[in-house]
């Protein structure tokens, strides 16, 4: 790929990683932190696990598309101990990450990365760090529902938003 090619491809990718953290965050603030130790089966990752992985992960490969080399990956601090924790330090990473992604050029973007997956030009890690946490945060918000918390929108009206807007009209 051409650099001035590869730089389009970012700019198409971030823009739509913009759009992403949105909902993210959404789905996270929506995670009750009384039940944030619920589990879907013994062997999944409990409410408040999965809800940190996304935000963690998205920090491992955001931190190796920009710097070429991938670091330890992040286990949750001690002192996050709730879902708004988590956003927090979510906000803090996309704070520190975004700008460093859209600065970079199509020769930094196109540069191959040795990883733990074998070596790839670092915007296809971009594309996997947005797979990866799509792919998660539809996992956290199956989720909400056997907690008793509501499903926020994600692409389009879930099914709590509509009926709490339908009965604001009503009031």
């Amino acid at each position: 790929m051409h650099p001035d090619h590869a730089k389009t491809a970012m700019h198409m990718l971030l823009s739509g990683y913009e759009n992403e953290i949105g909902i993210t965050r959404k789905v996270i603030a929506a995670v009750p932190a009384e039940k944030s130790g619920h589990k879907l089966h013994d062997r999944s990752m409990s409410a408040m696990d999965l809800a940190w992985h996304i935000p963690a992960a998205e920090s491992f490969f955001a931190t190796a598309v920009v710097t070429g080399t991938f670091p330890a990956f992040n286990n949750m601090p001690e002192n996050i101990k709730t879902p708004a924790d988590v956003l927090a330090w979510y906000d803090a990473q996309v704070a520190s990450h975004l700008p460093k992604l859209k600065a970079m050029t199509g020769e930094q973007i196109m540069k191959v990365i040795d990883s733990p997956f074998g070596p790839q030009p670092g915007i296809v890690f971009l594309q996997i760090m947005i797979n990866h946490s799509i792919h998660h945060r539809g996992q956290l918000s199956t989720y909400l529902r056997p907690m008793g918390a509501k499903v926020p929108s994600i692409y389009g009206h879930s099914r709590d938003d509509k009926e709490a807007k339908e009965a604001a009209a009503k009031a």
